[in-house]
Order: structure tokens, then sequence, then C-alpha cells
């Protein structure tokens, strides 16, 4: 069984950053101490300060399903896709190797 890392790209109007951010504050410890969440990290593009990722690895497949459908997470979702410029997009790989 290997781990599963989750990237989510996301796309914000620059005035709604900061609601964003709110978001993700009051959200992010419980994201990462649910049940098979190994890290959680936010990460800002280089390029373009709008494009914000969240990269979450998970125990396995089981542990990303749980959470996706928790409450937690349509809560969460919820709060953050309001402040979109465009669609999100995701992506979800096996890790092969993290040292």
């Amino acid at each position: 069984m290997s781990e599963i890392q989750r990237l989510v790209r996301m796309s914000f109007e620059p005035d709604r950053i900061p609601d964003f951010m709110d978001v993700f504050e009051t959200s992010k410890e419980k994201i990462r101490n649910f049940p098979g969440c190994i890290a959680l990290n936010l990460i800002v593009d280089i390029e373009d300060s709008t494009v914000i990722y969240t990269s979450s690895i998970w125990r396995a497949v089981e542990d990303l399903e749980n959470y996706r459908n928790s409450e937690l997470f349509i809560q969460t979702w919820r709060k953050t896709k309001i402040h979109f410029k465009e669609k999100a997009q995701t992506s979800t790989f096996n890790v092969i190797h993290r040292l």
C-alpha cells in the first residue's frame, strides 16, 4: 500500500485571497489531524500569487475518500470555492518514494 498525494490548484481574485486564508487558518489543523492525513501544505505559485495549491499526503486512497466525504471537507470546500476565480483543478498521485 502506497501513500497518496492530493494536489489541488485554486485560482483566486486578488481581493479574495485574505478570505480564503481565513478559511484555511480555521481548517488546517482539523484537516491535518483527520485520520490518515500525514501532511498538509499550502503552496503559492511563484509566478502568479493568485494561484494557490494545497498538497496533502494520505496513508491510503480510502483515507482521502473518507475525508472527501466528511462534513469537515463539505463545509470547508463550501467556504473555499466561493472565492475562486475559476474552477479548481485536482490531481491525485501514488507516492513512490518519500524521503
